[in-house]
């Protein structure tokens, strides 16, 4: 309005200026121009008369000449004494004289002789300015300064509203021109005008005031319809959130009541369909809570019906009328459809209002409704006055079902509080039996809306929306018309009962597990004895997981979808609900997606390592070897290079206490070794030992945990050692297998020189053996065994036999412990024998190379050369059997590789008995090389003794099937004679060689002698066959 008036007022001033010109140029003037007034005018003296050359000339009228203003001067003579009329400004602005005149101001003009006094009260005199100069005192940051040259006491009104300057001493966020627009400054005192000043700055207010019905109330001239000053005030304006302000929540009852409160004017003319509104407001919920609590975030009559665009309630945008009555009401009761009475799905408040009762149907307006819905005659009383007879039946689907409800077991259920009718909706009051209207099944979705959505996209929901009979549905799992909390101990949904209630279809032979037989069968059973399903029922502790825990109550999905809470991608929050403090400690470890390189598809979760419904405690048996089986995996090559250490191994053997993967990486926490927080890192992993091997210190760290002697390039060490071992087995028994055939091809030629020995009975026999000697023999036969046996297990662990024999020994702790028993049972023979020859020879009073060179001697010397060469040429039947004194060559072989075989095994088995001890002054890896050698040395030392030195000593056809000597002590006179013609003829040229002779054994204690030799016998082939089957066809 006011560039309108702006626009106008330039026109005008246009065509002044172009007809003073043409006046100018048509009239002849013979005064002088302004700059001779400045002659005199300029003078600052001259008060009132003086004129400032330079400000004029800069003003609004600097395109004047004075003649222009003051018409009398023209022709007259300067210095004149002419005496000058008052300016008439109309001269130019007369449209603008008009407005003034017809205004509050118009008395200015009216009321004096000088039309110009009016004007430059506002404008000033010779020094007008635009309003667009910031020095014009009109300037809209100075003219409410000029309007409080007179009105000072509204400006001190208008500086304490929302239209007051936003600074102190600043102008005001309104100015008075805003409003008051124009010369004629006229009063806004209408609505049209009103919306129309007031919309220059809030738009949007004036926008929905004029479509109100107040507005349409006021087009029809209307003197009570309300403006905007009604509301807000005049030049006292507040904000809303003022206390003061009549637009306060408190006051808002106050301001609208002003009009609709019974006895108005408003309330007397205007027919409302509402009656008594503020007193029935007052006695409201929202009243109450307003007026007695003082709430200020209760409704108020703006809350409802809108500040501005208030709506007749039939209207389709009114914020109370019956499609959108929901929305508002929302605003505030944002829950309304969980926790609302109404027995109503929520999405229908909104998506589909027209179907439904609207808020105001329930819950009038204005008026507080402790009960909003009055069931009359289809109250649960006139239910059960036929419900209640239990023999109340109906057929269905050719089956009886029963009408009966047990009145008391529905009060005291869930829905013992909700009525008949708020569940069956399809009631009809108008029919005799109300029921008779029920045509469909219950839908619980009206009331659990949020569940019945998740019911929907399970899998039970679609296959119920399929129309699957087998489908479980609500009343499945929830007893119809007393339905209990999952927290009361009777419910079915009762954590201790779940297991019952989803094992009537899932358990073994029930109608899930027959529908899917390529899944598991037996789900509720293996939880049963799960630690979730144990701590469920046999503790009783209900905090325990049941199905619902993990499968979600209403929203099971198969483990493949994506939106299931047992997918992978999903697990570890599943489970983190109980477990909180593991899934956190999961999320940083390598195994997390995104921590590490690995594809997230293969990336272990909980159920992979801990499975689903075989969950067991982690220090039950059998736990922590199944986990090594897990990360093998994954993780292969680790894995097969971990079982060919002493920890795998052992583990293979079923030993729970063995270090496994997650001893030593850790369990949840795993990390890359090079990440300072991983328990194998450098400042970590010496701590990690340590907690199996007390003492271990760095280079005990050194051990080479995953190395394999297959790799010359990054374990030297391991690899030529195993070669040099390799080789050694492998030569070694290559001769003595050589030499056992040949010894076997020239006995069978010469058999018939020794079947005569084998056919006699002879009846006198030489001691060759003492009783301590035998004995000693007898200790290192069990002692060997012992050590095979529990060796051969733990080398060939990988094998069936290896862990059959292992557990029928007890176990490796078992085993464990044998095994070191019979090597310090060796080791204490090995050291009684070296005292027993250190007394031997000084019994003999010869030198220590006299004794050892002897040709009794246990210790090989030149002769023993000469027997092995003369017995090769024997074996080709190119000389004679070589005369063998007390000891042949190979019973030295054998003397010494028990030497050998002490110093050897016995040596690595200290190490790897004691490794931090040894550890301590040698690198880690020397245990890894000391595994090689102890194992196979061993191997070599078990397939010599169970094939050549039984050959040599009891299956050389002359002493098949046994030579019980070594057992007896005693040897035929004949036998030696044949067998070591050297020793017989020492024997004979003894002063008296019968006091060496002795009388056959008894026939008893040869039958003992032989049960044991036989069972020692057959327990080497045994163990032999089955290392052979080993190395041929499962060698690792």
């Amino acid at each position: 309005m006011s560039d309108g008036l702006n626009r106008r007022s330039m026109a005008r001033h246009l065509i002044a200026l172009v007809a003073v010109v043409a006046v100018g140029a048509l009239t002849s003037v013979s005064a002088q121009d302004r700059m001779e007034c400045y002659d005199c005018h300029d003078d600052d003296s001259m008060e009132s008369l003086y004129v400032d050359p330079a400000v004029f000339d800069a003003s609004a009228h600097g395109f004047l000449e004075c003649i222009d203003c003051h018409e009398e001067l023209i022709d007259a003579e300067f210095e004149h004494d002419v005496p000058l009329a008052p300016v008439d400004c109309a001269m130019c602005h007369d449209d603008m004289a008009e407005d003034v005149l017809a205004g509050p101001h118009g008395d200015w003009l009216s009321e004096t002789d000088a039309p110009a006094d009016g004007c430059i009260t506002c404008h000033g005199i010779h020094d007008v300015l635009p309003s667009s100069d910031p020095a014009s005192p009109i300037h809209p940051s100075a003219v409410d300064l000029l309007c409080a040259d007179c009105h000072d006491d509204v400006l001190e009104v208008v500086q304490g509203s929302v239209h007051g300057a936003a600074t102190e001493g600043g102008p005001l966020q309104a100015s008075c021109v805003q409003c008051h627009i124009g010369h004629d400054v006229p009063m806004p005192n209408t609505v049209e005008v009103e919306v129309e000043v007031c919309g220059t700055c809030h738009q949007d207010a004036a926008a929905m005031q004029a479509r109100s019905v107040h507005a349409r109330a006021a087009v029809q001239g209307d003197e009570l319809a309300p403006d905007c000053t009604d509301c807000h005030g005049v030049h006292d304006i507040l904000s809303s959130q003022d206390q003061r302000s009549p637009t306060e929540t408190m006051n808002v009852p106050a301001l609208c009541g002003s009009c609709h409160q019974e006895g108005t004017q408003v309330s007397e003319r205007i027919e409302i369909a509402e009656h008594e509104i503020l007193a029935n407001y007052s006695q409201s919920i929202h009243g109450q809570g307003l007026f007695k609590q003082g709430l200020r975030v209760t409704a108020v009559c703006t809350s409802c019906h809108e500040s501005h665009l208030i709506l007749d309630m039939n209207h389709p945008e009114s914020s109370i009328g019956h499609d959108r009555v929901a929305e508002t009401c929302t605003q505030c009761h944002s829950r309304i459809e969980q926790v609302h009475v109404q027995v109503i799905s929520g999405q229908l408040w909104e998506t589909e209002p027209d179907k439904i009762p609207s808020c105001i149907d329930c819950h009038r307006p204005h008026k507080i409704r402790r009960t909003p819905l009055d069931l009359q005659r289809v109250a649960k009383e006139e239910c059960m006055s036929c419900h209640s007879d239990r023999d109340l039946v109906v057929e269905r689907d050719g089956q009886t079902v029963s009408l009966f409800v047990d009145d008391e077991a529905h009060g005291m259920s869930a829905h013992g509080g909700v009525t008949c009718a708020q569940c069956h909706s399809q009631v009809s009051t108008a029919l005799s039996r109300p029921c008779a209207a029920i045509t469909t099944p219950v839908d619980c979705s009206v009331c659990h809306a949020d569940v019945a959505l998740e019911y929907r996209d399970s899998t039970h929901g679609t296959l119920a929306a399929a129309g699957d009979p087998d489908a479980p549905t609500c009343l499945s799992c929830h007893a119809p018309c007393a339905t209990q909390g999952h927290e009361v101990s009777t419910s079915p949904t009762f954590a201790r009962n779940v297991p019952e209630l989803c094992g009537k279809c899932h358990a073994a032979g029930k109608v899930a597990a027959l529908r899917t037989p390529d899944g598991p069968q037996d789900v509720v059973e293996s939880y049963l004895h799960s630690i979730h399903g144990k701590g469920l029922i046999e503790a009783g502790l209900i905090v325990s997981a049941t199905c619902a825990n993990c499968h979600t109550p209403h929203h099971e999905l198969p483990a493949d979808s994506t939106g299931s809470s047992v997918h992978p991608r999903n697990l570890a929050a599943t489970c983190g609900t109980c477990h909180k403090g593991i899934e956190e400690t999961f999320k940083t470890s390598i195994h997390w997606p995104g921590n590490g390189t690995a594809d997230a598809e293969r990336l272990p979760t909980c159920e992979g390592c801990h499975s689903s419904h075989e969950i067991s405690r982690h220090d039950a048996v059998g736990f922590r070897t199944r986990m090594m089986e897990q990360c093998g995996n994954c993780h292969e090559s680790e894995a097969g290079s971990y079982f060919e250490t002493v920890h795998g191994k052992v583990s293979r053997l079923g030993d729970e206490g063995a270090a496994k993967c997650y001893d030593c990486h850790g369990t949840h926490n795993i990390l890359a070794p090079e990440r300072p927080q991983s328990t194998l890192s450098h400042g970590n992993v010496i701590e990690t030992c340590a907690s199996c091997h007390p003492g271990a210190q760095r280079q005990f760290a050194g051990y080479l945990t995953h190395a394999t002697h297959h790799d010359p390039d990054k374990y030297p060490y391991l690899y030529y050692a195993w070669v040099f071992m390799t080789t050694l087995l492998v030569g070694t028994l290559s001769v003595f297998l050589l030499h056992t055939f040949l010894w076997l091809f020239r006995l069978w030629r010469t058999r018939e020189s020794w079947r005569v020995l084998k056919q006699t009975v002879p009846d006198r026999y030489y001691v060759r053996f003492t009783l301590r000697q035998r004995l000693m023999h007898l200790v290192m036969i069990v002692s060997f065994f012992t050590l095979t046996i529990t060796g051969m297990t733990l080398k060939f662990s990988y094998m069936e036999w290896a862990s059959t024999i292992s557990h029928l020994l007890g176990g490796f702790s078992v085993t464990g412990v044998l095994h070191r028993g019979a090597a310090v049972a060796l080791l204490a023979l090995f050291a009684f024998h070296l005292r027993q020859v250190v007394q031997m020879r000084r019994a003999s009073g010869k030198s220590w190379w006299a004794y050892v060179t002897d040709q009794d001697s246990m210790l090989p010397n030149v002769r023993d050369g000469q027997h092995l060469w003369a017995n090769l040429r024997w074996f080709f039947g190119r000389g004679e059997r070589p005369q063998y004194s007390r000891f042949t060559y190979w019973e030295k072989f054998d003397y010494f590789a028990v030497f050998w075989g002490v110093f050897i095994i016995g040596g690595t088995g200290l190490i790897l008995w004691f490794p931090t001890f040894f550890t301590r002054f040698m690198p880690g890896w020397v245990v890894n090389v000391a595994t090689i050698i102890h194992s196979d040395e061993a191997l070599l030392a078990t397939a010599f003794i169970f094939t050549i030195h039984f050959f040599n000593t009891h299956f050389r056809p002359d002493k098949f099937p046994m030579d019980p000597v070594i057992f007896t002590g005693r040897v035929a006179l004949d036998e030696l004679e044949h067998d070591k013609p050297g020793e017989y003829a020492q024997l004979m040229a003894l002063p008296d060689p019968e006091a060496r002779m002795a009388g056959p054994v008894s026939e008893r204690r040869m039958k003992w002698i032989r049960i044991f030799g036989f069972t020692a016998v057959g327990i080497g082939l045994s163990l032999v066959g089955l290392i052979i089957y080993a190395m041929l066809y499962a060698y690792r």
